[in-house]
């Protein structure tokens, strides 16, 4: 019995049963702008839509990807359970043909393991495909950087799960950014980032865009 209770203890619980859903109230405020942005612009149906943290928010989608319908639903700070909980509003009403997720970074930071990550992002990807069966779901590896390398165990240990789990559909992609973004000394390239270690620069984004670019067609 006790080894029973041990294992059910060790078991990731769902995105929405880890999470009190008093939690996700601090992203009302950006959820709804990005509604009120829909109503002003309605963004095309059967477009990218980019959704994750702030890597995701960040990032200058048509530059990068210039004769590409994307739609940036990125909000800083966010982890993946963040966007299961508001895939309703987020993504599903704009029925994209492929949603490209980049979030993790704040999930270990704020103390989860690798094991509740992907069960998270198994959550995401139920609540998308729930509704929109042939949709794609590319996930960004969760990336090393300067001010997290201390992480950085527990980045791979995560990335091997979800990488994994995106082996078992065909409708899921994994995309290694891990290997080119380091150096020959095995650490974060420095060049690839702005001054706090942690967000990219506009050549950590153009190494991105090369990486994530053959998933898009």
């Amino acid at each position: 019995m006790a080894l029973l209770l041990a294992c059910l203890c060790a078991a990731p619980m769902p995105a929405q049963d880890k999470q009190d859903k008093s939690a996700f109230a601090r992203w009302e405020a950006d959820v709804a702008a990005f509604e009120k942005q829909d109503l002003a612009n309605p963004p095309p149906k059967q477009a990218i839509l980019f959704v994750g943290g702030s890597s995701i928010r960040l990032w200058d989608l048509p530059s990068s990807f210039p004769g590409l319908e994307v739609i940036n639903r990125g909000f800083g700070g966010s982890q993946i359970a963040d966007s299961a909980h508001f895939a309703d509003r987020l993504i599903l009403k704009h029925q994209p043909r492929l949603v490209v997720v980049y979030a993790g970074d704040n999930d270990l930071a704020a103390g989860k393991e690798p094991m509740q990550l992907q069960a998270d992002f198994q959550a995401l990807v139920a609540a998308i495909h729930k509704q929109l069966p042939k949709t794609r779901i590319a996930f960004i590896a969760i990336k090393p950087s300067l001010d997290r390398w201390h992480l950085f165990a527990k980045q791979q240990k995560a990335n091997a799960l979800i990488e994994a789990y995106c082996k078992k559909d065909e409708r899921l992609s994994f995309i290694d950014v891990v290997k080119p973004m380091l150096g020959e000394d095995g650490k974060p390239r420095p060049e690839l980032f702005v001054m706090d270690g942690l967000h990219l620069n506009p050549k950590g984004y153009a190494l991105w865009t090369a990486l994530v670019k053959p998933f898009l067609r």
